[in-house]
């Protein structure tokens, strides 16, 4: 090695030393720093009054609805069934043919009369020892089958007569008079509308406010005022698929017409004192919801309750107490006990516009 080469490899040694020690110096100081703050805005949580209003759909069903149709089958000989028409109760709509059972029923009583005869004179033989006793009982039982038969004939001419079973309006007729039915034909419908009711579902969480004797408020829209109903009954499980209960309910005042689309609203709670927090400041879990809260200048994840939900917020029940700071924005950036830096403290009305 030439002595030009030594002194240039003893000049640049020492620069290489030192460029060394400074990138080791500088990575210290990258660790002993950590991981750059999350900047994240705060709510503060403090709790105010809900007036909570629950909104559901229902529709409008008659107070009793029914299919008119015969129980037996022939040709229609009298057809009252005017469309939109009201009608009493037992009242006659319609008749079919029966001219074949009037002459069965003829027939019948014209044998019983004979059999009476003879089970007469047969109890007068036997009161003198004239017959013997299974003589007068196979008279007496012609008899008793022949009033039977009498029975089965005219049940069967009551059938022919279709009659109203409540007061209503009909609907429209679907048939014409001589036309030939059987039962699986419906001549009209029959429906009463001076009272209806409300059939509603109501989300599994609002069920315990959810009685007989409850009042809801009805609405067709909002052109229309409000009206009160009153539930009747509900159905005694929970429907497994949807999670929610149907509920029914009869509307007071004027009837609406049946299959009205009605938004039914309940007074979930009324005044009542919470804390609310933004809907995204909520972490959903597997096994828990959690919120994160800003202590000691990291992000602590706590797991919550929540109740009732509304436009933008959530009602927090347990797991926060007023005065936690809770982190609003940046939460998907928040990592467990990781630094954070608080932006600004928000008020509740500057997030949910």
């Amino acid at each position: 090695m030439t002595p030009l080469k030594k002194i240039n490899l003893l000049l640049t040694l020492p620069l290489l030393l030192f460029a060394c020690k400074e990138a080791k110096n500088e990575n210290v100081d990258a660790k002993s720093k950590g991981p750059s703050a999350t900047i994240v805005d705060v709510l503060i949580a403090g709790t105010g009054n809900v007036d909570n209003r629950v909104e559901v759909n229902g529709s409008v069903i008659p107070m009793e609805t029914v299919n008119i149709n015969p129980e037996v089958s022939g040709r229609l000989v009298m057809l009252n069934v005017p469309d939109g028409g009201k009608v009493a109760q037992g009242a006659v709509l319609a008749r079919i043919n029966d001219a074949d059972l009037q002459a069965n029923l003829s027939k019948t009583k014209v044998l019983l009369e004979l059999a009476q005869k003879n089970e007469e004179r047969l109890r007068k033989l036997l009161s003198i020892n004239g017959i013997n006793q299974s003589e007068y009982d196979l008279a007496l039982n012609q008899v008793n089958g022949l009033k039977a038969d009498l029975q089965i004939t005219q049940a069967q001419i009551d059938k022919t007569v279709i009659k109203a079973p409540f007061s209503g309006v009909l609907g429209l007729r679907q048939i014409s008079p001589g036309a030939y039915v059987t039962p699986a034909v419906t001549l009209t419908t029959l429906q009463q509308v001076d009272k209806v009711k409300i059939d509603f579902n109501v989300p599994e969480f609002y069920t315990n406010m959810i009685k007989v004797g409850t009042s809801v408020q009805v609405q067709t829209n909002e052109a229309n005022p409000k009206r009160r109903a009153t539930v009747i009954a509900t159905d005694p499980q929970i429907n497994p698929t949807t999670r929610n209960l149907r509920v029914r309910a009869v509307i007071d005042g004027p009837a609406l017409s049946p299959g009205t689309f009605v938004k039914v609203f309940l007074e979930a709670s009324k005044n009542k004192t919470s804390i609310l927090v933004p809907t995204n400041a909520i972490i959903p879990d597997a096994k828990a919801k959690k919120i994160i809260v800003a202590r000691d200048g990291e992000g602590v994840f706590v797991d919550i309750e929540t109740g009732m939900r509304g436009t933008g917020f959530v009602e927090v029940t347990n797991g926060l107490q007023p005065g936690d700071s809770v982190v609003v924005t940046g939460v998907l950036f928040v990592r467990p006990k990781q630094p954070i830096k608080v932006r600004s403290v928000k008020q509740l009305s500057d997030i949910i516009k």
